[in-house]
């Protein structure tokens, strides 16, 4: 963010209006955030040395770049290291090397790992294997994030729960779309459990962290604990359906993923189905926003109001 004065504003209520917006993208993601009135600039994460040059003069930066996919195959993970690893490395570095006056990383309560069913706060360690890659390298990631700031460098850390909203393309987001055009018969890891948050309470958080969040300190963004069952129900309800009883067995996806890779191009099924399982089934990632409320005012909308607009925004 150029300043739009000598004095830094980063504050929510200028993000909005003086302050100048910039946007490092690769040309394929850009539309959006032009029609939104951004500055882009078109770049890599990996190149440090560009980013860093991009940061002159910037009075605030959110890193919140990064490859989101579970069920990976081992054969296209570095994609993800790279961008999720070594791309917040090179950011960070740049930023510290410009002397960026207040960086905001966007994490993910991911990083906490699975919770067994317990739900905890930002200081939590898990001493269970990830679940997925994806989970790996939001955790190195996380790491990378906490050196820098011991370094000095002015960072704050959000951890979004799972985030949803209008044009979700993720697989949670999948599930619901499916289940709007009626092709959700069976319900896959109906138990697995997740802390949902709206995509516009995240952006609010993001500027809430740059506003008055601590340097150095972390912050939970997070709206409603529930199941993926609680939220094919609510969207039930909202429409007037009804949510399928059955569940997909997790047997059957066990017993596919050996052939999953072929599959894959016939049914759009991932290439890593095992991954899927070991990140879905009896796993929940439930956590408490309760120190991003009190410290910074958060304040998410219910998951019922969240479908809500979603179903409406699609």
């Amino acid at each position: 963010m150029p300043p739009a004065s000598s004095a830094p504003r980063w504050r929510a209520g200028y993000a909005l209006g003086a302050t100048r917006l910039h946007a490092l993208v690769r040309p394929a993601k850009a539309g959006r955030l032009a029609a939104l009135g951004c500055e882009l600039v078109q770049g890599d994460l990996a190149d440090r040395y560009v980013v860093q040059a991009h940061l002159e003069q910037v009075d605030a930066l959110v890193h919140a770049a990064g490859v989101y996919r579970v069920g990976v195959a081992p054969a296209d993970r570095q994609p993800m290291w790279a961008a999720n690893v070594d791309g917040t490395e090179s950011v960070l570095a740049a930023a510290k090397a410009r002397g960026v006056g207040k960086v905001v990383y966007v994490s993910s309560v991911i990083v906490l790992g699975n919770t067994c069913g317990d739900i905890v706060h930002e200081t939590h360690t898990s001493m269970r294997e990830f679940t997925s890659y994806y989970e790996e390298t939001k955790h190195r990631a996380h790491e990378v994030a906490r050196r820098f700031a011991a370094a000095g460098l002015p960072c704050v850390t959000v951890l979004p729960g799972a985030v949803y909203g209008p044009g979700d393309p993720s697989q949670v987001g999948d599930v619901v779309e499916r289940f709007r055009l009626h092709r959700l018969p069976m319900m896959p890891f109906p138990d697995l459990g997740l802390t949902f948050v709206h995509r516009d309470d995240v952006a609010a958080g993001v500027l809430l962290a740059l506003d008055a969040g601590r340097p150095g300190a972390e912050y939970i963004l997070g709206g409603e604990i529930a199941t993926m069952r609680d939220v094919v129900e609510t969207v039930a309800r909202l429409t007037g359906r009804t949510a399928p009883t059955r569940r997909l067995p997790t047997g059957v996806l066990k017993a596919v993923a050996p052939v999953a890779p072929v599959l894959g191009r016939l049914t759009g099924l991932p290439r890593n189905v095992r991954e899927i399982v070991s990140s879905s089934d009896r796993v929940t990632f439930w956590v408490t926003d309760r120190k991003a409320r009190r410290e910074l005012g958060y304040s998410p909308r219910s998951l019922e109001d969240g479908l809500r607009d979603t179903s409406a925004g699609r």
